[in-house]
């Protein structure tokens, strides 16, 4: 069956930009450009359990929607469940085919893989005992080729399931893209398509239905997950999380961060919590029943937690103990920002191999070139500057130059024009075809600031006095009001992992992520409020370079007790 027929999209045959791109999509045999990541048999199994898709339920009696069916690991093993329901509780005398042909939903954009499925599914329902024509027939009324997100759907659903594309925006086509964010209002900033997926399917489900995703988790704490935390903050409820970073959850070892999330359409509750599980069979049954009993059992594997979903607020789901301190913290202190404190990232120029190069040899005016940090520079937690310099094509006041009066550097862009003119902004601005992505603003080279790597196992937060300018791979901060150098040391603290443990996404190897949007929502005390005994320990702890004497002097600025201190000692945190 098309989507055509089934959900009745609307004037998009008119768009052929839209059309082409769809057919686009459907037609690549390229797996990242497609989104195809497959399940695990065993983690699909676990999931199904914990939606409630059981087959000691009548489940012939209810829908269920897989929204991206792939190669169909969550689809047979549906299946195998519904065959073996209706065995159990239909008395078989209607037509099997009458029975079971509203019971599944399963759509799949990817031609190639929709028909391979579909041989598998009639396949399948041979070996139950289906007749041909009968498998035939259901094959043909379960299964939707085409786009799942271009469509007018109002049936809705008891169980939703599957595991999303995960579809970076770049490989969607600019007008299909145009279009997945005027229907979808969580398509926000950088969101990856499988938040489309979630807002579309969360539509679609019934009262008291629930929904079993496995997918990535970054949306939880990530600024673009903003939109869809609060949409499900007002309308549904976030029963389940397993963290299932650095499983085998995928047939494939892939580069991902993800989480199962059970979610379903009543009241806010409490959110069970369960992490990194051994997929293994019997394991994963035994921890599905933990998670879905009435009443958990004292010290088994399980935690609950209430109030994890508050509007577009970041999802937190760590110990108790760490998130009262946090929340303790932040009702005491201001923000970063808010006591004289910046919070920038250095600059991007859309060609690095062209405008950065080495700063004796670079052969353009002396006021045009800018000594450049990296995080080659910081490796070893102080600067060793390696030479690097940054082309400059903005004046004082943040305004592009005239090339013709820096003769040098006009040499010098025009030898390279064509990789420069190749650049998206370039192309954007054909008559300032020579600027960076990022204006430079000179008065950042002379200040005193701290200099942050993005990803990092700890702060890793360097002084620079105020000699060069920061690679967009550098985070840094200036400030106003605070010292510097104390300021080091309270980044350098465990308060300041607590903040970004807490609302930053995971890496692998346990690595955070220094992100300005999650480094501004660190709290501290005003600099006029700190005793000049404090502001003494926390400028020579820094100056030692001892962690130690930098988690004694900040753990004396919040004015924290023995088992709050205790709380962020323990494993480093």
């Amino acid at each position: 069956m098309s989507l055509d027929g089934y959900f009745g999209i609307h004037a998009l045959s008119n768009n052929s930009q839209i059309v082409e791109a769809v057919e686009k999509l459907a037609s690549t045999n390229e797996r990242d450009a497609r989104g195809a990541v497959y399940t695990r048999v065993e983690v699909v199994e676990f999931i199904l359990d914990l939606v409630g898709y059981k087959d000691d339920e009548k489940l012939y009696n209810k829908k269920i929607l897989e929204p991206s069916f792939g190669e169909g690991y969550f689809l047979l093993t549906i299946i195998e469940r519904l065959i073996s329901s209706w065995r159990k509780y239909s008395d078989q005398a209607s037509s099997i085919v009458e029975v079971l042909k509203d019971s599944i939903c399963a759509v799949e954009l990817h031609k190639e893989t929709f028909y391979n499925t579909r041989e598998l599914v009639v396949k399948r329902l041979n070996d139950e005992g289906i007749s041909n024509a009968e498998a035939k027939q259901l094959a043909e009324l379960w299964l939707i080729q085409g786009d799942f997100l271009l469509e007018d759907q109002t049936e809705k659903f008891d169980f939703i399931v599957g595991n999303p594309p995960y579809l970076r925006q770049e490989y969607i086509p600019q007008a299909l893209l145009k279009e997945y964010r005027l229907r979808y209002k969580t398509m926000f900033d950088r969101a990856d398509i499988y938040i489309a997926f979630i807002e579309r399917t969360l539509s679609l489900l019934n009262d008291k239905g629930n929904l079993g995703f496995i997918c990535s988790d970054r949306w939880m704490k990530n600024r673009y997950g903003g939109p869809l935390r609060n949409y499900i903050s007002k309308n549904f409820n976030f029963k389940v999380y397993v963290d299932m970073f650095e499983t085998d959850a995928f047939c494939t070892d892939v580069s991902a961060y993800p989480a199962i999330t059970i979610i379903s359409r009543e009241s806010q509750g409490v959110t069970r919590i369960a992490y990194r599980p051994k997929v293994d069979r019997d394991i994963l049954e035994c921890l599905s029943s933990e998670l879905t009993s009435k009443k958990l059992i004292k010290f088994n594997s399980v935690k609950e937690l209430s109030g994890i979903v508050n509007g577009t607020e970041p999802w937190l789901m760590e110990s108790t103990y760490k998130l009262n301190l946090l929340r303790k913290i932040e009702s005491e202190y201001p923000l970063l920002e808010d006591v004289g404190c910046k919070v920038g990232i250095g600059i991007a120029t859309g060609a690095d191999r062209i405008f950065i190069q080495d700063y004796d040899s670079l052969d353009v005016e002396e006021d045009r070139k800018l000594r450049l940090v990296t995080t080659q520079d910081i490796y070893n937690g102080e600067i060793n500057w390696y030479g690097q310099g940054v082309i400059n094509t903005f004046d004082d006041n943040g305004c592009i130059i005239k090339l013709d009066s820096y003769p040098k550097l006009k040499k010098f862009l025009e030898d390279n024009e064509k990789v420069i003119r190749d650049r998206y902004i370039a192309k954007k601005n054909p008559n300032k075809w020579f600027r960076t992505i990022d204006k430079v603003w000179p008065e950042l080279l002379n200040k005193k600031k701290l200099l942050i790597p993005d990803i990092k196992g700890e702060p890793h937060i360097v002084y620079d006095s105020g000699e060069y300018y920061p690679h967009h791979n550098l985070y840094y901060i200036t400030s106003e009001e605070w010292d510097i150098r104390a300021l080091q040391a309270v980044l350098l603290s465990n308060i300041t992992k607590l903040f970004i443990n807490k609302y930053s996404i995971k890496m692998r190897g346990e690595y955070l992520r220094f992100q300005a949007q999650y480094l501004r929502r660190i709290r501290i005390p005003r600099w006029e409020n700190v005793s000049e005994k404090v502001r003494v320990e926390l400028i020579n702890a820094t100056k030692e370079r001892n962690i130690d004497m930098c988690n004694n002097a900040v753990f004396e600025l919040y004015r924290l007790n023995k088992e709050e201190r205790s709380v962020l000692v323990k494993d480093g945190e």
